[in-house]
């Protein structure tokens, strides 16, 4: 892994660009992607880490672009009544002047985890550029304060990666689980009445 870092940083920002494009495209089975600016920083110290927290944000923001896309080709699996449940949570979000934002914004700036909204986003079919600006926002305050504190917070990635490696497995279960929960809430009911209910799990035309 320490290899791979050292290869990564011969291009300097721009390598570093590429790789969170691929690690946030991903839609599981990757590190939060702070922890590994915030390697990169420790690993070298001549980084800024206003331009590190910038182009970790615009990375993150085109890599989430990418899985929101490849994540609206499932919603051709999913039933017409589970599509119709999905819709009413979209269109809520639209009738909001920064719904969107908001909530991107939020997702972004905690430790939350984005990959799952993006997923969502796109089972949504979601066209809000707003949410592209919330998210980066939110990247670029989340990651120039982890970056700026990584000294003091940040076991290196390499021992991170290693050691919970199966925290990050049941981290990724935990998202495909909160997805399925998302997906079989009754969002016209608790919308409209505020009543909560969850409907029957059937997501798949298999």
């Amino acid at each position: 892994m320490t290899d791979l870092f050292e290869s990564v940083l011969e291009f300097s920002y721009l390598g570093i660009f590429f790789l969170l494009i691929l690690v946030n495209a991903a839609p599981i089975l990757m590190p939060p992607t702070w922890i590994i600016l915030a390697s990169f920083y420790v690993i070298d110290a001549s980084l800024d880490p206003l331009v590190l927290a910038l182009v970790g944000a615009t990375s993150a923001t085109i890599g989430r672009f990418i899985l929101k896309h490849v994540s609206t080709i499932f919603r051709k699996f999913v039933q017409n009544e589970q599509k119709s449940n999905l819709d009413a949570i979209g269109t809520f979000l639209n009738k909001k002047k920064f719904g969107y934002i908001i909530t991107s914004f939020v997702f972004a700036a905690t430790p939350l985890p984005s990959n799952i909204l993006f997923v969502t986003y796109g089972l949504l079919k979601t066209k809000s550029i707003g949410l592209y600006f919330g998210f980066w926002a939110g990247r670029v305050l989340s990651y120039y304060l982890m970056i700026s504190i990584s000294n003091i917070v940040l076991t290196p990635f390499v021992e991170l990666f290693e050691e919970q490696y199966i925290g990050i497995l049941i981290a990724d279960g935990l998202g495909v689980s909160v997805i399925i929960l998302f997906t079989c809430i009754n969002w016209t009911l608790l919308l409209t009445q505020r009543k909560f209910k969850l409907t029957k799990p059937k997501l798949w035309k298999l």
